[in-house]
């Protein structure tokens, strides 16, 4: 053990965490996975002194016992030293305790129903109508257009040779002069050889991390952030930390703080209507963090996939949103983009634009893990996009979002569900009912709707008060009654 002098416990790091009754763990289990999240984090240093087993009682409401059993286990697992007539202090942390808390898994009954990210995916993909589903990421189904995709799917169809070899690896050369000119809108410059076709952001997220990251190493997300990153990122031996979100992007305060602490190598950012919050990155904003990247030396990953949902989207006389792509220039930020969410989930239509270099690097770690791409739907979204029907599309969704979206947050403020960040525009609300929202989504699912609680949206997964709610998915009067209720 270092012998590090005791430090003070931040105000911060000693609020209390959301201990719920109802949640199925126990308060000593929660208790141990709060702490040892702040531990990781590095929000608890070595050799801190925890408060005592009394005040930390005293503070979170909770029988001495419970704490007296918490920090026993942690003692155990290698994250607390007991010392005598001293108090705990929080311990150097040995590769054998971390993989260990990394590792630590439940086997209890409650595990079977225990929600996790897994859990919200699987539930995702049970065909549930979109109205049962206002935790859902997608737009419903009659909100798309399918008579679209099916004119480029009969198109395509005549085409025999398409149908029957395979694409070329970095994707259909047409396609990626399309993207060359839809790019330039946003203010990237990016030739057809810089631009990757994936299937989706999905593969495009895991191509990157895959050629970046090795066992070990730091990535950053946004806190909250698209959960389906995290255990991705974690199956590669990535430490994955979460940034605090504002409603303008990052906490740059911490970002500054961590980045020095952990030397990450990559920073994946939801720039324009970040999910779940809706809310898009400053101009000001963008320009700290890409001098931070440099300082620090990580490159940036800037997920873009709801770009066209955003008002101010070239050609619609918005307000235009700020890219950290188009600060750099594609040197420092790898740019993914893609149409799952705007025209067809199904189709698997995604793309990155970056170094050409790098992109040559990255053709090649796709083509070891899949060859190719679908040729089939590239050559569909290009004709798409190509005969000028996609602007269109994008400015009927753009327009329908709108409609509903006031309305809905106007209706969820006067149920008692609280919206102070939402903006005026995008598919979520990130809404805050005040109570453990794990419990209210068991709840809901006997309902048969699908609700996101906000433990799945962070990194650590610890028990929260926010939930997404997709403003397009409210139209069951159900769900509403439903919250109405759970409300009270």
């Amino acid at each position: 053990m270092t012998n590090t002098a005791s430090a003070a416990i931040p105000d911060t790091v000693l609020q209390p965490p959301l201990l719920s009754r109802e949640s199925g763990d126990s308060l000593v289990d929660q208790i141990v996975r709060t702490i040892q999240s702040r531990i990781d984090d590095k929000l608890l240093r070595t050799g801190t002194r925890m408060q005592s087993i009394r005040q930390f009682a005293d503070q979170h409401g909770v029988s001495r016992f419970t704490v007296v059993e918490a920090y026993d286990r942690l003692v155990a697992k290698g994250f607390l030293e007991s010392r005598r007539g001293s108090g705990f202090y929080v311990r150097e942390q040995s590769p054998v305790a971390v993989a260990a808390g990394a590792g630590a898994t439940r086997t209890d009954e409650h595990a079977a129903q225990q929600l996790d990210v897994v859990w919200l995916i699987r539930n995702m993909f049970r065909q549930m109508p979109s109205q049962k589903m206002p935790g859902g990421g997608l737009l419903p189904a009659d909100w798309l257009d399918g008579d679209l995709i099916a004119q480029g799917l009969r198109a395509i169809g005549r085409q025999n040779q398409a149908l029957v070899t395979y694409g070329t690896p970095q994707g259909f050369l047409p396609l990626r002069h399309q993207l060359q000119l839809k790019l330039a809108e946003l203010e990237i410059s990016a030739s057809p050889e810089q631009i990757l076709m994936t299937s989706g952001v999905t593969q495009a997220l895991d191509i990157v991390a895959r050629h970046f990251l090795r066992p070990g190493d730091v990535i950053f997300v946004d806190d909250p952030a698209w959960f389906l990153m995290f255990g991705s990122f974690a199956a590669l031996g990535a430490k994955v930390v979460g940034i605090p979100r504002l409603a303008d992007g990052p906490d740059i305060a911490k970002l500054a703080e961590l980045a020095a602490l952990h030397k990450p190598r990559l920073y994946v950012i939801n720039s324009v209507l970040h999910n779940p919050t809706s809310t898009s990155l400053s101009a000001a904003k963008a320009f700290q963090i890409l001098r931070m990247a440099e300082e620090h030396d990580f490159m940036i990953v800037e997920d873009d996939i709801y770009c066209d949902m955003h008002p101010g989207h070239p050609g619609s006389g918005g307000q235009g949103a700020t890219r950290i792509a188009a600060l750099d220039q594609l040197h420092r930020v790898i740019y993914l983009s893609g149409f799952s969410k705007t025209l067809s989930a199904n189709l698997r239509v995604g793309f990155i634009a970056a170094d050409p270099e790098l992109v040559r690097h990255l053709a090649d770690r796709k083509m070891l893990s899949t060859l190719t791409t679908s040729e089939i739907g590239e050559r569909v979204v290009y004709k798409i996009l190509s005969e000028g029907h996609y602007r269109k599309h994008a400015e009927r969704l753009r327009n329908r979002l709108t409609s509903v979206r006031d309305k809905t947050i106007r209706q969820l403020e006067r149920i008692g569900l609280h919206t102070g960040t939402a903006t005026a525009s995008g598919m979520f609300v990130w809404a805050d009912a005040g109570r453990d929202t794990n419990v209210m989504t068991e709840k809901a699912m006997e309902q048969g709707f699908l609700l996101a609680p906000g433990s799945l949206f962070s990194p650590n997964q610890l028990p929260s008060t926010k939930m997404r709610l997709n403003v397009a998915s409210m139209a069951d009067p159900g769900i509403w009654r439903f919250l109405e209720q759970e409300l009270r």
